[in-house]
């Protein structure tokens, strides 16, 4: 009997363990982790740098000339070693490129805590002492006196009162001064001829050569003023600066010289005869430059250009009056 109990007793043991376990449902609310959606991937486009695509009947030097940049740093930008082998189509940077700079970590130095010190107790006592002895009043004076009949009939007579003694009555005020008559306002003076009004970021320019304009600034067609003079005439520099070109790179401007100067101004003298500069020569303003000349023209004359960051601008408004 025991053993027939013992192997019941196996066999339902062994059918619970083969039973398959009842799937389990979890009520709990999802964590924050499991809530957030899956960030997607950020595309970030690099930004991209300032670029020009040559076209045709372009060349470096105007490709410089037009975004105010020397020939020779735009060659450095996009590696060019030879300036006359562009193609059409080609990009090129014209702007200065971003220099990355490391990040400087270094320890910042506080200001030394100020300390806090007490003040001397005697001066304080003294002030002390002196402000109390300004704010305390000494009269006027109570006065006690025993109760009687005299005593109250000599404090009911009108001279005995506070109020009738002289220091108790206010000091009468002082009228105030009558007003100044207004004075006459002044006749406006007369107002002067009306100037030219100059840019706000000008610099000072002088004519560079003498002569009439015969052609003044009409963009696009004409960039400058053209400055009628004899042939070999002076051209001085109209500003202070350093000489970026020399040469005769660009079509239609004969011989020409452009100078860079502050605040991003650059001049160009072209159709000259002669350019009596180099590269990279400091110039006064008022310094001959060159000669009047006719290359690319039809006669003697100076075109004379004054750009801001590489773009034309007109001459009349930055030169003095003739």
């Amino acid at each position: 009997m025991m053993k027939v109990a013992a192997a019941v007793l196996l066999a339902l043991l062994a059918g619970c363990a083969s039973r398959t376990p009842a799937p389990v449902d979890d009520r709990r609310p999802p964590s924050a982790a499991q809530r957030r959606p899956p960030a997607a991937p950020g595309v970030t486009p690099a930004a991209r740098a300032e670029v020009y695509v040559v076209k045709r009947g372009d060349t470096l030097y105007s490709i410089a000339l037009e975004h105010g940049a020397d020939f020779r740093e735009l060659a450095r930008w996009n590696n060019i070693d030879d300036p006359s082998k562009i193609r059409i189509g080609q990009e090129l940077r014209v702007s200065v490129p971003e220099e990355r700079s490391a990040a400087q970590v270094g320890v910042a130095r506080l200001p030394r805590e100020i300390e806090s010190r007490p003040l001397d107790p005697g001066a304080a006592g003294a002030a002390g002492t002196a402000a109390a002895e300004a704010g305390m009043k000494t009269s006027p004076k109570a006065l006690r006196l025993a109760y009687s009949e005299q005593n109250l009939a000599a404090l009911s007579r009108p001279e005995t009162r506070p109020e009738s003694r002289p220091e108790s009555k206010p000091a009468a005020a002082i009228p105030a001064p009558a007003p100044a008559p207004a004075a006459a306002p002044a006749p406006a003076p007369a107002a002067a001829p009306a100037q030219a009004e100059r840019p706000a970021d000008a610099i000072d320019f002088v004519w560079p050569a003498k002569g009439r304009v015969i052609a003044g600034f009409s963009e696009p067609r004409n960039k400058g003023v053209d400055i009628e003079a004899r042939a070999g005439d002076p051209v001085v520099a109209a500003a202070a600066g350093r000489v970026i070109y020399v040469g005769s790179g660009i079509p239609g401007l004969g011989k020409f010289i452009v100078v860079r100067h502050e605040n991003g101004f650059n001049t160009v003298y072209a159709h000259n005869r002669e350019n009596l500069v180099k590269m990279d020569q400091s110039l006064a303003r008022g310094q001959k430059i060159a000669e009047v000349g006719s290359t690319d023209a039809d006669s003697p004359r100076l075109h004379f250009q004054i750009r801001k960051l590489g773009t034309p601008l007109d001459p009349m408004k930055y030169l003095p009056p003739s």
